[in-house]
């Protein structure tokens, strides 16, 4: 059975249309497989007196040609209704272009059909702004965007019937009291079951029908291959593929940076910089820049030729870390499950922690510097909180040592505010450094 669950997006959504009441269309982006056709379609029929879905993945030529000629706008809403069987009221419908980027002259038109302003506009997409979905047409500025991100954390504890433990979370940050050992061991295994599940709706679902977690990694390799299919048909080659598929293995050997020309050779700067575009514009992946310059104005100074890269969702990462291994043999279910994630799996939590991080609201940053010739410092992950910044390292094992966020803070005192030490243990103080239980993050 598939399941329609909670999403926070639908608030923003909802404000979208009290606030614009027709003035923008709303463009809403994520992965492939977020829930973002689900969402809105669900939003459309609580929303509106009636609406149209135009699925761009299985619309006919004649819809498809219907965004070329502009001229007699009467003439195109008649041929919708006609077509899908729906009548439309003035101000009272809503029209979505579902995978808007298939046809871009679509997503063109929306200028125009804004300004008419009879009905209301919803576009969803992926791969939004890769050359090929934009070379020809003009971006339309009648267009606010929005992200949709897998299920958080939230959302997920939603879905298996809990509304009690993030406000209850929220207020023991809030005061700073630990939870507490057993309790603290309890919520983590309900993280841990988050983190082979993942976020992915259809993987969920699944989980919620047969409990069967052999089941719920087939339905994630059939969204991995979704995507696989996606990145051949921008580059025929297979390159953005391998570039995905290499990021546990870079994570799992610590080096601490994606090296995407460790993965494929002989490939000039313009062009790998074309592949880690498309790569991120597909939004399956959270990427982390590094901040030269750690300060309020992180992006000011962005260096974009270093990064860490995640997988999007951490339920996927479990089964692209053992894509070519059937289920049976992929450890981390067993090893999650035990709580026993041996030293060199740990990359799997700093996925978690970049992927909770993002969902909440936030982009990510790092900064690491030389501690002598062989070795570095290096903070996880900056966040801009006001004037300050607050720095974060991810430990999957012990936190009693946290030298790099030590050194980071004495280097750049003036402009810490809260800093964090994120790992598996209760919540405490730690002098000046709070130790936070990953499921807490995207409170942060």
């Amino acid at each position: 059975m598939e399941h329609v669950f909670e999403r926070k997006i639908y608030q923003q959504i909802l404000q979208w249309k009290k606030e614009n009441n027709g003035r923008t269309a709303l463009l809403v982006e994520g992965a492939r497989r977020v829930g973002k056709s689900t969402i809105i379609e669900e939003f459309a029929k609580r929303e509106y007196r009636s609406y149209i879905l135009i699925d761009f993945n299985k619309a006919s030529e004649r819809v498809m040609r219907l965004f070329d000629d502009l001229m007699d706008l009467d003439y195109v809403f008649l041929f919708l209704q006609s077509i899908y069987h729906t009548t439309l009221y003035q101000r009272e419908s809503l029209i979505i272009f579902d995978e808007v980027q298939k046809c871009p002259m679509a997503r063109q038109s929306i200028k125009y059909l804004v300004q008419d302003g009879r009905y209301d506009y919803i576009e969803t997409g992926s791969l939004i702004s890769i050359k090929q979905n934009t070379e020809n047409i003009t971006i339309p500025s009648e267009e606010d965007r929005i992200e949709m991100h897998p299920m958080d954390y939230e959302e997920f504890r939603w879905a298996m019937g809990d509304t009690a433990t993030i406000p209850l979370l929220r207020r023991q940050l809030e005061n700073m009291q630990s939870m507490g050992d057993d309790v603290n061991r309890h919520l983590m295994r309900d993280l841990r079951l988050y983190m082979l599940v993942g976020g992915m709706p259809q993987a969920v679902s699944e989980y919620l029908s047969s409990k069967n977690l052999r089941s719920v990694d087939m339905i994630k390799r059939k969204i991995l291959k979704l995507y696989f299919d996606d990145f051949r048909k921008i580059d025929k080659s297979g390159k953005i593929g391998r570039l995905y598929q290499a990021i546990p293995t870079m994570l799992s050997h610590g080096v601490g940076r994606f090296y995407p020309t460790a993965i494929i050779k002989g490939v000039g700067s313009d062009r790998m910089e074309d592949l880690l575009i498309a790569l991120e514009d597909g939004k399956t992946v959270n990427i982390a820049y590094h901040a030269t310059d750690p300060n309020v104005g992180l992006p000011l100074s962005e260096d974009r030729s270093r990064m860490k890269m995640y997988v999007g969702d951490t339920g996927l990462m479990v089964t692209l870390s053992f894509w070519d291994k059937g289920f049976t043999e992929n450890e981390l279910y067993d090893k999650l499950f035990a709580d026993s994630l041996p030293a060199n799996m740990g990359y799997i939590y700093e996925n978690l922690a970049a992927q909770m991080l993002r969902s909440s609201g936030n982009n990510l940053y790092f900064h690491t510097w030389a501690k002598d010739e062989r070795h570095n410092y290096e903070v996880d992950f900056l966040l801009s909180r006001g004037a300050k910044i607050c720095p974060i390292e991810v430990k999957s094992a012990s936190c009693k040592s946290h030298v790099s966020l030590d050194a980071f803070c004495n280097k750049f005192s003036p402009r810490i505010d809260k800093r964090y030490v994120v790992c598996t243990k209760d919540l405490r103080r730690d002098g000046a450094t709070t130790i936070l239980p990953i499921y807490m993050i995207g409170l942060i």
